[in-house]
């Protein structure tokens, strides 16, 4: 199996060579890493993610290409049906924040409105003050 993966390797390789690209054409045409198009050229489908990946990226890498990517999962069907071994860390800090860039400074604009009372009320002070209202 891991021979049959190497020489689809080549092919995809040489294929690419042919036409010239380089793994970061490929990966700009195809939005496949580098990385995964690595692994797919080495014939190391454990490296990708998970085998339902390993299936999406060889399809897309091969039609990028000219080449029958349904014919080469079919014949290696066995590697895209592997049990997935993945470690999860799960626990504070594992997960990452989402949303718009200043999706973190949600405090800035009431940090603002209290500046901007203070000084509204500290003006209105040495106002009185100097008017001598007390």
């Amino acid at each position: 199996m891991t021979e049959d993966l190497q020489a689809v390797g080549q092919i995809f390789s040489q294929k690419r060579k042919e036409l010239k690209f380089s793994l970061k054409e490929v990966e700009s045409a195809t939005s496949i890493r580098i990385v995964y198009l690595e692994a797919i050229e080495a014939g190391q489908m454990e490296n990708v993610i998970s085998p339902v990946y390993a299936q999406g990226f060889v399809k897309q890498y091969a039609a990028f290409l000219g080449i029958d990517g349904d014919k080469i999962v079919s014949e290696n069907s066995e590697v895209f049906r592997r049990p997935i071994s993945q470690e999860f860390a799960y626990g504070i800090g594992t997960l990452e924040t989402r949303g718009h860039p200043g999706s973190g400074v949600k405090w800035m604009p009431h940090a603002m409105w209290v500046g901007a009372f203070a000084v509204v009320f500290v003006v209105a002070y040495l106002l009185a003050k100097s008017l001598e209202v007390f």
